[in-house]
């Protein structure tokens, strides 16, 4: 780790940065320097005023929800920052209720000297833009899903049930013809299936903007090779890869597969082993993704027309590795369901953990043949 002459803990918030600076020496003054406005005057006046005592400075301060604007800012004018991850901050326990600004910047100030703090990876502003991208695609296809339970439960109120399959043109033909009694009910109706027509326009123009802005994504080679998986198609690839980034950063795919939340977790104390589910760590959303992709390698192994087309223009490698991947995983959740009798639950679970293996292996290789080029 390189030493630096002063290290300088930001504590960040909408309209003012309380800013403390620990001297380089282990033994070296740890103050603070007060708090001064978030505009970029402001922080140019303050690493001038510091620049000038100090040669080689590290600025530090928490993720949070005024993003990394700050960040960059900070690289540009050549010096280091890293963004820490504020629920791996170490805090002392009589220090607990003892917290204001000033108190956190110090704490960032010492700890960073003291190399105690977990820094997060940031992203680039295209990645960081493909990451708001996805996440309006989440919150879109929540927004169509809410819309689609309301309508089934407005017609199981009034006795309405459509028993084949759900969402097609069909249903929707059958439900433009329903009639009802009152014309409240009928208005109520008409409004429900306009909210859901609504929700599934915003979704498909999300989805038609993710590949339109694809060809100016450095990472988006990574995400067409990873749609030779099974599962995998161009949306639950890109919230895979917005959110990894780098995935050199996982040393093998059991880091990956933590990253996730999808390893199990226990809690033991002396000779008491107690197992428990997985840890749930990382994007919720990314893991449901995951869960979904995992529900297809129940069926047997086989690449369709449609994957036929898709893996025309990916490596020979991703598609061994995706072959590999159905054979495998397929056996895995008939061994977990058939043999051992797991409920097919906790056999997907299992399925969408040795999944990120896989996707750990295409996407490296991805990296590789980009660091090549």
């Amino acid at each position: 780790m390189k030493n630096f002459d002063a290290y300088v803990g930001l504590d960040v918030h909408k309209d003012a940065i309380a800013v403390a600076v620990a001297e380089g020496e282990r033994s070296g003054e740890v103050r603070s320097l007060g708090a001064i406005p978030h505009e970029t005057t402001a922080i140019n006046r303050m690493v001038k005023k510091l620049a000038v005592r100090f040669e080689a400075i590290s600025f530090a301060y928490e993720a949070g929800p005024c993003g990394y604007g700050l960040h960059r800012h900070l690289i540009g004018l050549g010096h280091v920052c890293d963004v820490v991850a504020p629920s791996r901050t170490p805090v002392q326990p009589g220090k607990r209720r003892v917290k204001n600004d000033t108190i956190d910047a110090l704490n960032l100030a010492r700890l960073h000297r003291a190399g105690e703090l977990t820094y997060i990876w940031t992203p680039d502003a295209t990645h960081e833009a493909m990451q708001d991208l996805v996440k309006a695609r989440r919150i879109s296809s929540h927004q169509v899903r809410k819309a689609r339970q309301r309508i089934s439960c407005f017609l199981l109120k009034h006795g309405r049930r459509y028993e084949r399959k759900k969402w097609g043109h069909r249903h929707r033909v059958w439900l433009a013809d329903l009639q009802f009694g009152h014309v409240a009910t009928q208005f109520a109706l008409q409004s429900y299936i306009n909210e859901e027509g609504q929700a599934v326009d915003r979704r498909t123009q999300i989805d038609g903007q993710i590949e339109n802005l694809m060809s100016d994504w450095i990472l988006a080679p990574i995400v067409r090779e990873l749609t030779a998986l099974r599962g995998l198609d161009i949306v639950i690839a890109s919230a895979v890869v917005a959110e990894v980034g780098d995935f050199a950063r996982f040393e093998n795919p059991r880091h990956l597969m933590s990253y996730f939340g999808l390893v199990p977790g226990e809690f033991s104390s002396g000779a008491s082993i107690r197992p428990r589910g997985i840890t749930k760590a990382g994007s919720s959303d990314v893991r449901a993704l995951l869960f979904e992709a995992a529900w297809l390698y129940r069926l047997k192994p086989k690449v369709g027309q449609w994957s036929l087309v898709r893996q025309k223009a990916l490596s020979q490698a991703a598609k061994d590795i995706a072959w590999k991947a159905q054979l495998r995983l397929y056996g895995r959740y008939q061994r977990l369901t058939q043999i051992r009798h797991k409920r097919s639950q906790v056999a997907v679970t299992a399925v969408a953990r040795e999944l990120v293996g896989f996707i750990w292996a295409i996407a490296r290789n991805a990296e590789d043949s980009l660091v090549v080029r």
